[in-house]
């Protein structure tokens, strides 16, 4: 088919015209078109540059509140520890006081200095440059990793600081109540006590810009100084810039709450205020630029509206930090951050020029060649083929020589594109894979964890630098070589239980010791198969966590866990499990042990007299010396208070366990030197063998609880094996107290009552009132049986309390008869110190209508040698109610004239083992005339117990002891017998 052909030119040519008129219009629309995306693009671009200077200032603040309050946490355990100390006044020496020429005092260590002014010093000496010494020794390092500076300041003027600097080259006439750090923590600025942040300031002498963290010091509600911890301004905003230059062009600033400049990317406090004195604060300092200036104002008139404050020429963000009152703000140029959307918006309109050019000469190209559109077309086509532009141009499929070509031209494409589609398939996929592959070496190259590729032998191909690094090796020292030689000698071992579990399980994980050189730590180590095609292992990949610090926690809390933390030794939790590995070993018939248990005699009197941490330096240094009498194999344990416990290990006689405990008990006969006392101590100690005495782990400790008790009642400083007998005898006291509860229950006790006979006139002047108890099988147990269980148990409280009942009936009972007799009543230790004792004893006189002065409470000594000072209350709160005090068995405790001068008593009973061997003992004899000369000379009664013949008698009449009791007038009766009685009786 042959086509007529038509060429216009210049502008008479409609395809001319009609180009022309499409390329106008094209560029119109598209130049609208990429503006208004442009100007869209600006306003999110910076909106988001605005969200994200928020979001950075506002994390950035809220990190800094949070470094200073755990800083402040720090400052405030540091100014409790002090105030402890200061308050314990502990005496102390060791620090060297120079006087200096210019007036002053400093003293200076390693760590710290400390000075006053050499007047202020005499007006009032003191022993803080001591005292504090060694406290600083042990503060200033803890809190130097979080302060540049730690101090204490007295109100007279007196300051231990770490570093030493500060304090040496103060000058000696120094006023600290003019230093801003000083007058913000005293009471007339701080009635609260709180800690406070000083405003930013100058220090003449470090010569730096910085902030006071200051606490008061109180002791007994007075003000005694402050401590103090200082932040320098450079130290603490540091990484301020860096923050800042995330971004080109991003810029920090830092401004108080009153709207001081602080910091600034462009100007410091060092270059507008160039010679700053001695507490100047940083005041008067403004923003350079008069938008930043006056939207600093805005943002402190209107915290709350600061993210809606809008900038002609910034992008700015604020945020307050809240402990100190500053404001952290990050602010941008406009003008940066567009000047990349300006390089962007011209090549937009460049680029949309170039389109609407290219599109109106293909129109004016297809409407000019109308003749060869179609031959056009196919060229087109076949351009667009070969540079594969993609997309199919319509060509005609008309039956001639052209829609022939067309046709073929057409099967070929579809070919083509067929195979470009599965070459750029393939390309694709390659490139991805490729993209993988570079993702994963730099994640493995990267990572924070040890990663090593070995191969099937486990032989090191690849090691990541974070390894290296973890190791402080070079690559060559580790590739090629066996994984095994990462882990440490005592871990090599593992390596063939790796290789076994590899093969069995194909993967491994566990904690690894690894070493290095001299590099040495705890990994967390997983090893896993890599396969080829064939699914056969060809690598190993190994992935390695430093856990080195969750070890050391873990350490940490087995200590806690396991050991006393005032001794250093074992706790219960971890004797007890020591003690059962013990007897599970023991069980198997090859190993025997000696368990030992015992605590300190008399623990309680020291801690009571010198206190609790004189009592704690006394189980250290029992502890201490234990650690050096026994083995390493040994486990020695503090199982609560003053109880000891010590497993012996292949022990299995009782000879070398006595060897062992004597070694103990001499280890404690030297005396312990305690708060300027020399103290000696002495322990009683229990010992049972195992498997000997018992399998079972209550019943071994029960045992030795038992022979730790029969030491003490053998008289103390001793030691005793458990026997059969020892435990018949708990069993025994185990029925004992069983019926004493049945007893009280069903009042099964009564009294009996000895004569107090005065022998100048015959007559009978009192009673001793004795306890009894008749079980109803009519036996009678003796009282030195059931005595000691219900003093042990506390049931003598209850039988104590009903013996006063029935003693002050029976006064009454006398009275009422005419006679003017005394009952003399024994108190327990447990009666004496309960604190209602008195209006127990008050309200029993009222209701049985006794009379209290012919009512004698006695008591022994040793229950007025432990609080003295309760006991003298105790005993003046007794005599109020009117009734009379006798010291029972004196002699035989500590006999203290001392003590005796102070106690409110009005007799002493001369106790029995001075009375029995008179006449034959010459040395009973004269304590008996002493004890009688003394007592008469304090103005005290005397009273003799345990007169059973004419010549004690006689005695005691020629040494003017006239009251006396005992057999040789009458063994102690029941109240309905006492008529039998034929002494004369005391009466009105």
């Amino acid at each position: 088919m042959k086509e007529n052909t038509y060429k216009s030119t210049g502008l008479n040519s409609l395809s001319i015209k009609f180009s022309v008129l499409v390329f106008l219009l094209t560029v119109i629309a598209s130049s609208v078109i990429a503006f208004a995306m442009l100007a869209l693009q600006q306003e999110a671009l910076l909106q988001s540059e605005q969200q994200e200077l928020k979001q950075t200032t506002v994390r950035f603040a809220r990190q800094l509140d949070g470094d200073f309050w755990q800083k402040e946490k720090k400052a405030i355990s540091a100014n409790q520890v002090v105030t402890r100390f200061l308050q314990q006044k502990v005496a102390a020496t060791g620090a060297t006081m120079e006087r200096y020429p210019d007036g002053s005092i400093r003293s200076r260590d390693d760590l710290s200095a400390a000075f006053q002014n050499q007047a202020a010093f005499n007006a009032k000496p003191h022993q803080l440059f001591n005292q504090t010494q060694g406290l600083w020794q042990q503060l200033a390092p803890v809190l130097l990793d979080d302060f540049f500076n730690f101090y204490f300041i007295s109100k007279d003027g007196f300051i231990r600081i770490a570093p030493a600097d500060w304090a040496l080259e103060i000058p000696a006439d120094h006023d600290f109540k003019q230093d801003v750090f000083f007058k913000i923590a005293t009471p007339e600025q701080n009635p609260a006590r709180l800690p406070r942040w000083t405003p930013l300031y100058f220090d003449s002498i470090w010569q730096k810009w910085m902030t006071s963290l200051v606490i008061p010091v109180y002791i007994n509600d007075e003000f005694v100084g402050i401590t103090g911890t200082d932040l320098v301004l450079d130290d603490v905003f540091a990484n301020l810039q860096a923050v800042s230059q995330w971004r080109p062009g991003r810029k920090a600033m830092l401004f108080d709450g009153k709207g001081n400049l602080l910091l600034d990317a462009e100007q410091n406090l060092q270059v507008q205020i160039p010679s700053p004195s001695m507490n100047q604060l940083a005041e008067g300092m403004k923003p350079r630029q008069v938008e930043l200036a006056t939207y600093v104002t805005a943002v402190l008139a209107a915290p709350q509206n600061s993210g809606q404050q809008k900038l002609d020429n910034y992008v700015a963000s604020t945020s307050r930090i809240d402990r100190l009152d500053w404001h952290v703000m990050l602010y941008q140029s406009k003008a940066d951050i567009l000047k990349s959307l300006d390089e962007y918006r011209n090549k937009v309109v460049m680029l949309f020029l170039l389109v609407a050019f290219i599109v109106a000469v293909a129109l004016q190209f297809f409407i000019y060649k109308l003749v060869l559109k179609r031959l056009s077309y196919l060229a087109t086509a076949v351009q667009r083929l070969s540079y594969n532009e993609g997309g199919q141009i319509e060509l005609d499929d008309r039956p001639d020589e052209i829609g022939l070509l067309n046709r073929a031209f057409a099967r070929m494409s579809d070919e083509m594109h067929q195979l470009i589609d599965g070459l750029n398939t393939r390309i694709h996929e390659k490139e991805e894979a490729e993209r993988a592959t570079r993702k994963l070496s730099k994640a493995v190259a990267f990572s924070s964890s040890g990663i090593v590729l070995t191969d099937a032998n486990l032989v090191v191909e690849y090691v990541n630098p974070f390894l290296l690094e973890m190791i402080a090796a070079e690559p060559t020292t580790v590739i090629g070589k066996p994984l095994s030689l990462l882990f440490a000698n005592e871990m090599r071992f593992v390596g063939e239980d790796i290789m076994q579990s590899l093969k069995e399980r194909h993967h491994w994980r566990g904690d690894m010791l690894m070493k290095q050189g001299f590099k040495q730590f705890w990994a967390s180590l997983a090893i896993a198969p890599i396969r080829d095609d064939r699914g056969e292992v060809s690598n190993y990949v190994c992935a390695m966590q430093d856990i080195s610090f969750i070890k050391e926690s873990q350490r940490k809390m087995e200590q806690l866990a396991y050991y006393d933390v005032l001794t250093g030794l074992a706790n219960r939790s971890y004797f007890r499990d020591q003690l059962r590995k013990a007897i599970a070993m023991s069980s198997r018939g090859y190993y025997h042990f000696a368990l030992l248990y015992f605590d300190l005699d008399e623990f309680k009197r020291i801690n009571d007299t010198l206190g609790h941490d004189a009592g704690d330096e006394l189980l250290k240094e029992v502890a201490r010396r234990l650690i050096s009498r026994l083995r390493e194999e040994d486990t020695i344990a503090r199982l609560g208070g003053d109880e000891f416990a010590v497993i012996l290990s292949g022990i299995s006689d009782r000879k070398s366990a006595a060897q062992i405990a004597e070694n103990l008990r001499q280890a404690f006969a030297q005396p312990v030197r305690i708060a300027g006392h020399d103290v000696a101590i002495s322990a009683s100690i229990g010992i049972t063998i195992a498997p000997e005495d018992a399998e079972e782990e209550e019943v071994l400790l029960k045992h030795a609880d038992l022979a730790m008790y029969e030491a003490k009642a053998r008289g103390k400083n001793t030691y005793h094996f458990f026997s059969q007998d020892l435990n018949d005898a708990a069993k025994d006291r185990l029925q004992i107290e069983s019926q004493l509860r049945e007893a009280i229950r069903e009042q099964q006790f009564m009294l009996y009552y000895q004569p107090k006979v005065d022998i100048r006139t015959g007559q009978l002047i009192g009673y001793e009132a004795l306890l009894r108890w008749l079980r109803p099988d009519n036996t009678m147990v003796p009282p030195l049986k059931f005595i000691p269980v219900a003093e042990s148990t506390g049931l003598i409280v209850q039988i104590g309390e009903w013996i006063i009942w029935e003693a002050c009936r029976f006064l009454a009972r006398q009275h009422a008869r005419g006679y003017k007799t005394t009952v003399s009543v024994n108190l327990s230790a447990r009666q004496f110190t309960d604190s209602d004792l008195p209006v127990l004893v008050e309200r029993i006189l009222k209701r049985t209508g006794a009379s209290p002065e012919h009512l004698i409470f006695e008591i022994t000594e040793s229950m007025l040698m432990g609080d003295t000072y309760a006991a003298i209350n105790q005993l003046n709160e007794l005599k109020r109610l009117g009734l009379a005090l006798s010291i029972d068995d004196f002699g035989t405790g500590y006999s203290s004239l001392s003590y005796l001068k102070r106690f409110p008593v009005d007799e002493l009973k001369i106790d029995r083992s001075f009375v029995k061997d008179i006449p034959e003992d010459r040395n009973d004899m004269d304590i008996t005339a002493a004890i009688i000369a003394m007592a008469q000379k304090m103005g005290l009664r005397v009273v003799a117990e345990g007169v059973e013949s004419a010549e004690q008698v006689e005695f005691l009449k020629n040494n003017t002891c006239y009251l006396v009791q005992g057999y040789y007038f009458s063994m102690p009766l029941a109240e309905q017998e006492l008529a039998r009685l034929n002494f004369s009786i005391i009466s009105e």
